[in-house]
């Protein structure tokens, strides 16, 4: 056990040794997961941003803007140095989520874990160089046609105690009482085996007092963004095409540092009923992002952006999936010189977003 649980009560420590050790029923882990709601830690160590894990990023989600390849082309853009992609934060994201379900909610396998919505809240652009500590917390758990229903909210802090984002995250989750034992013996032949990982030792020490505050407020900064006076209520976004083989989603795997084998093995795939592979939704969201901060011209400027995940893309063991991704204006404030930007991604006919917008300060 780890030192994320170290500030829980004796009462929650017995509970996790019980799902650790396969002693309680799916509801049991569902009584357990609820009364951890509002129960708030920080990661226990930080996550430091390097140049070349910003360009793979990049990359990994199909975005050539110049501000997260070069230096200078980022500080030409108002930025103090090279920035990293908006949902470049699922690195970092996944890692919480990760120790949120091993170390204190316990009792899922992260592979029956599917997420639902994002939202991601900037309160400035993450750098390179930042070093950035996570705190997490369980904000609301409910049950519905037999799934547990989980919304996880990150605060997202620099070296300088800076706010950096706040993300929103809502899963579906099945306790992992419920799986197939053939299931979990043909993922045993697929997921990635490690002989052990070496204990790092802790670089931040929480709690904090920080934890009853309110969330950071939002301050939006335009950064090389398009002229306010250019664009009008309803005007369309050109249509982006974007590209995803298996090979995408292996890649988008590895960094990302996702281990769900449903997005790289279309045997286990076809296990839990699915047609082939599907994308990450991080995946899926990143390339949207990328549609938005072409049009937008500084991706710093996004200040909020949300999406619910509806539908997968399904990726062929072999060729290639194709999303449409189009998008207009749907309000304008000339007194802030905002916008929301409404953002569509298509499958074939069939939308993978039930709703996707962005928030920007233009200039």
């Amino acid at each position: 056990m780890t030192a994320i649980v170290d500030e829980c009560d004796a009462q929650t420590i017995s509970a996790i040794e019980a799902l650790q050790s396969g002693e309680l029923t799916a509801q049991e882990v569902a009584e357990h997961t609820k009364s951890l709601v509002g129960f708030t830690y920080t990661v226990d160590d930080y996550y430091e941003v390097g140049r070349q894990e910003i360009r793979k990023h990049a990359r990994a989600v199909q975005d050539d803007h110049p501000v997260y390849w070069d230096i200078d082309a980022a500080v030409t853009a108002g930025h103090e140095t090279m920035i990293a992609a908006p949902t470049f934060v699922s690195v970092l994201g996944l890692i919480a989520q990760r120790r949120l379900f091993e170390d204190v909610i316990t009792g899922y396998d992260m592979w029956q874990i599917m997420q639902t919505d994002q939202r991601l809240e900037f309160h400035q652009p993450i750098r390179l160089g930042d070093r950035l500590v996570c705190d997490v917390s369980l904000e609301s758990f409910r049950q519905s046609m037999g799934a547990d229903l989980l919304v996880s909210k990150n605060i997202i802090w620099n070296q300088y105690d800076e706010p950096v984002m706040t993300t929103h995250t809502s899963v579906v989750a099945r306790a992992a009482a419920d799986v197939d034992p053939d299931l979990v013996a043909t993922l045993g032949d697929v997921m990635m085996h490690v002989d052990s990982t070496p204990a790092v030792g802790k670089t931040v020490f929480g709690p904090f007092d920080r934890y009853d505050d309110p969330d950071p407020a939002v301050e939006p900064k335009a950064y090389g963004a398009i002229d306010f006076d250019t664009l009008e209520v309803g005007q369309e976004l050109p249509v982006v095409t974007k590209s995803l083989t298996l090979g995408n989603l292996v890649n988008y795997a590895g960094v990302a540092g996702d281990p769900n084998p449903i997005h790289f093995s279309p045997e286990v795939a076809r296990a839990l009923g699915l047609e082939s592979v599907v994308a990450h939704g991080m995946q899926t969201m990143g390339l949207g992002a990328s549609v938005l901060g072409a049009f937008v011209g500084d991706p710093g400027a996004i200040y909020e952006y949300n999406v619910r995940f509806t539908s997968p893309v399904y990726v062929p063991p072999v060729g290639a999936a194709h999303v449409d991704f189009t998008g207009r204006i749907k309000s304008l404030d000339p007194e802030t010189r905002r916008g929301v930007i409404a953002l569509v991604g298509k499958q074939g006919d069939r939308k993978i977003f039930g709703r996707a917008q962005a928030k920007v300060q233009f200039n």
